[in-house]
């Protein structure tokens, strides 16, 4: 495998942008120019202008601008400006002032964290030629313990501007690190690949790996030479390369070529002897960015709906993964155990759904496996909330259709109110209710949790999602629990309901303060519906059925249901397991959302008022037409009468 260029920066910027700081007559502006003109210049101005380097002078061929600084009180404000626009950054000290050198570790360095300024650092000793000869020093042995403490730095060199020593290699160290950096491939302290960089290639092996074989044939990786460095590898190159890994890792080539083992310890060889350029190489031609997850031009363009639309896998999509879940099911019981998951997912930069609000969302068993309603429940609810994310993840695992197709834009919820029906797939239903009213419980009880024996305040969102069966048809359910302390932020925005498909309410049945808490949140967010045009369906779910009510608890929450025109309140217990078939209700009703709509008194009065002014509106026209048919026939009337006389 040879090296090859790449793009450069953030976001493969198409120049690099390197910015030189350090004391004062550290040599910042000598150096600059010398590597601009090739000649040392004999009067320096206090700081230089941005100084652009000859295109040619490195291999790459990216445009290299290079930032001077002044140090000086007065011009900090210049730069931490010019720090922060930085895609490097070259720390000066002078080789003959050690103290230079000691405010690397005690300001700039610490300095450039507190500005969180995360790109490389070169650190560059200038005047070489003014240091003292007889006082031998190892740069190695100085820089080390700085290197340790500071892992940002990415190298180290010493230079003389006056005498031409190590000039270039300056910027060329610094240009590398932006368009070939060591930190997302390699742990240094380890000396082995980083978890991300090992998940990139081992997909991309797979890719390459076209008679899915386990291991690159001489073909393959001719095959792979050609599409990442545009030269094909002879014969006896694809002999020396094997070779070279099977003489330090003899399970690293096999009869059938080289393994992923040997592709990895191939990749880590390169980096080892600095040639990071190869492994980038690589990763860019598979559409990789700096942080070794695919580029934006790799995934579908940012989404174009209106709030109240949502977005759904497509049917072929959905049956990719039904196929990629019996590939993974390697026991075949019918369950993706971690070990299983986390295998599929080695392709992809993490397993997407280690964290919230992903983990622990859907249905597993007792050994902790995701069943196929619960892996595809997984699926439906990253596409809900984070589309763009759902598809890369899909690009991760295989799937190899067009990227904009594996997704669709369901139809606005307005249109379906209209239209008195739903076309969508999987429902978003928000719980609301006050604390302790057994809003999590439901959540546990629909993704197969055990009741809790303590309660646990919820103090964020939290989400479940599973299947659930109407008798014929499947839809998905995503409940999403809204925390009491939570309603008031979230009904500050005008869209919070956009993406509700269906909203109930929970109360405490044995408690007059839960229900008078849970009417107030029906009505707050009824009136909020009605306020924006975002009206959605309301249910009113009265919990902890196992306890007595309180006395009037059925009359109160009767009389507000009929007086809102909603259905009346569901009685559940999820402690002995009776739900009265809650969550199909919560889904027929999502499917029917001209229906269950709350009608708050204020909603009332503003749709008479509207009829009201609509009435007179047709009153006027009606007054309008008559004095215009009047004025017509008068009109006839007049030309008749002149004619006769």
């Amino acid at each position: 495998m040879a090296g090859g260029g790449s793009a450069a920066g953030k976001g493969n910027a198409p120049s690099v942008r390197i910015v030189v700081a350090g004391d004062a007559k550290t040599g910042k502006s000598s150096l600059i120019l010398t590597a601009a003109t090739d000649s040392y210049p004999p009067n320096v101005p206090p700081v230089l202008p941005p100084t652009r380097l000859p295109d040619d002078i490195y291999p790459d061929r990216v445009p290299v601008t290079i930032i001077d600084t002044s140090s000086s009180p007065e011009n900090r404000g210049k730069l931490v400006e010019e720090l922060k626009r930085a895609d490097a950054v070259v720390l000066t000290y002078a080789c003959d002032k050690p103290a230079t050198l000691d405010r690397l570790s005690t300001f700039w360095l610490p300095e450039l964290r507190r500005l969180e300024v995360r790109v490389p650092v070169i650190v560059v000793g200038c005047m070489l030629d003014k240091r003292d000869e007889q006082i031998p020093v190892s740069l190695e042995q100085v820089m080390s313990p700085i290197m340790q403490q500071f892992r940002e730095i990415e190298t180290c060199i010493e230079c003389s501007a006056y005498r031409h020593i190590q000039i270039p290699e300056v910027f060329y160290y610094a240009q590398k690190a932006v368009l070939h950096p060591t930190a997302p491939l390699f742990d240094q302290e380890a000396q082995t690949l980083k978890p991300r960089c090992v998940r990139a290639l081992k997909r991309i092996f797979i890719l390459c790996d076209l008679d899915r074989d386990g291991a690159l044939s001489d073909a393959e990786l001719n095959d792979f030479q050609v599409k990442c460095f545009n030269a094909p590898l002879q014969p006896s190159e694809i002999v020396g390369v094997k070779r070279v890994v099977q003489d330090k890792l003899p399970d690293g080539v096999n009869e059938r070529g080289l393994t992923l083992t040997g592709f990895l310890f191939l990749h880590a060889l390169f980096i080892e002897k600095g040639r990071l350029e190869t492994t980038w190489t690589v990763l860019r031609k598979f559409g990789y960015n700096n942080e070794i997850r695919l580029s934006e031009d790799q995934l579908p363009t940012p989404i174009k709906k209106q709030p109240d639309q949502s977005v759904e896998l497509t049917n072929e999509v959905l049956d990719f993964l039904r196929r990629i879940f019996h590939t993974f099911d390697i026991d075949s019981d019918e369950a993706l155990r971690s070990n299983e998951l986390d295998d599929l997912f080695s392709t992809a930069p993490e397993n997407p759904w280690s964290e919230a609000p992903y983990k622990d969302a859907a249905e597993k068993d007792a050994l902790g496996g995701l069943s196929l309603d619960g892996f595809l429940s997984e699926w439906a609810l990253m596409t809900l909330l984070d589309p763009i994310y759902s598809v890369e993840n899909l690009i991760y695992i295989g799937y190899a259709g067009e990227p904009s197709s594996a997704i669709r834009v369901t139809r606005r919820r307005r249109l379906d109110r209209k239209k008195q029906q739903s076309d969508r797939n999987v429902y978003q239903c928000f719980v609301f209710g006050p604390k302790e009213a057994g809003k999590s419980a439901i959540l546990n009880s629909f993704i197969g949790r055990p009741f809790p024996e303590e309660y646990e305040s919820t103090t964020a969102d939290q989400y479940g999602v599973n299947i659930v069966d109407l008798g014929g048809t499947k839809k998905t359910l995503v409940l999403r629990e809204i925390p009491e302390d939570g309603v008031k932020k979230l009904l500050s925005s005008k869209d919070a309901l956009a993406d509700c498909d269906i909203a109930i309410f929970v109360h405490d049945s044995s408690r007059e303060t839960s229900w008078k808490r849970a009417a107030d949140l029906l009505v707050d967010v009824a009136s909020h519906g009605e306020a924006t045009g975002y009206e959605v369906p309301c249910l009113i779910v009265a919990a902890k059925d196992d306890l007595d009510p309180y006395l009037t608890e059925i009359q109160d929450s009767t009389r507000v249901s009929q007086d809102l025109g909603i259905e009346a309140p569901i009685p559940i217990s999820t402690k002995l397991g009776d739900f009265s078939n809650l969550f199909r209700r919560i889904v027929n009703a999502a499917e029917h959302p001209h229906l269950s709509i709350p009608e708050t008194e204020a909603g009332r009065s503003r749709k008479q008022y509207h009829r009201l002014i609509n009435r007179s509106l047709m009153f006027v026209s009606v007054g309008a037409a008559v004095a215009v048919v009047g004025l017509a026939a008068y009109r006839v009337y007049a030309a008749r009468k002149n004619a006769s006389s």
